[in-house]
């Protein structure tokens, strides 16, 4: 497997090419500190992940990340010292797949690479889920909801089956990291928070007033009333 990590600051990589020649000896790791040099290097060598920063210091690592998306669903995880909610959002909504906030830990760093190689790696079942409103095409991740064709990523395809699956009850925060990265880390319910944002987004009239999604303070998320099914 080839990994690529684009990233200007040396101390870090060295730590994370560590972790990978520690735990996972037989990645192909490959870094640059360029995001010029990072885009190409993604279009040549086709890497089977990218680790991304943020904060480059030639061009943002947002322009990297829009760049690769013209021509590869790669899997790409953001590792960023920007704890921004905003920019947390902006780099989802760009096409990455999963990030992390800076400082990490190399072991939860390479948990989420394997939960997110895995989930791109698994084929979506082929039913149709209906739920109320909402119907999910897993093979196509397309979600209709009130005549819309809402298309999804991987990440909230699995967030959205969970809801559906478990309609009239909440899906704790537990159940919804053990889903995505087969584990329940500290900063897991920040991490939801920010997918469960960015899925109101594309769902709700308005994301502040949510009346599909809503929240079990504490404890998870649940489907309102209105979208689940009738008796």
């Amino acid at each position: 497997m080839k990994v690529l990590m684009i990233e200007d600051d040396a101390q870090i990589v060295d730590s994370v090419a560590w972790a990978f020649r520690m735990r996972w000896p037989d990645v192909e790791f490959t870094s640059t500190d360029s995001g010029e040099r990072g885009a190409s290097l993604a279009k040549e060598t086709r890497p089977d992940l990218v680790i991304l920063d943020l904060g480059l210091p030639d061009i943002p690592g947002f322009e990297v990340l829009k760049n690769i998306r013209q021509f590869s669903t790669m899997p790409i995880i953001i590792l960023t010292a920007r704890k921004d909610e905003f920019d947390i959002v902006k780099a989802l909504e760009a096409g990455a797949d999963d990030y992390l906030v800076k400082p990490f830990r190399q072991m939860e760093l390479l948990s989420r690479i394997k939960a997110l190689l895995r989930r791109s790696a698994s084929p979506a079942p082929e039913s149709t889920m209906s739920v109320g409103e909402l119907k999910l095409s897993p093979a196509t991740g397309v979600l209709h909801y009130q005549n819309k064709e809402i298309p999804l990523t991987r990440t909230e395809e699995i967030i959205v089956s969970k809801l559906m699956q478990s309609a009239g009850g909440v899906v704790t925060y537990t159940a919804l990291a053990e889903a995505l990265w087969n584990d329940y880390y500290p900063d897991c319910v920040a991490a939801l928070r920010v997918y469960i944002r960015q899925l109101r987004q594309k769902i709700e009239a308005d994301v502040d007033n949510p009346k599909v999604i809503l929240n079990k303070h504490g404890v998870g998320y649940m489907l309102a009333n209105s979208a689940r099914p009738t008796e």
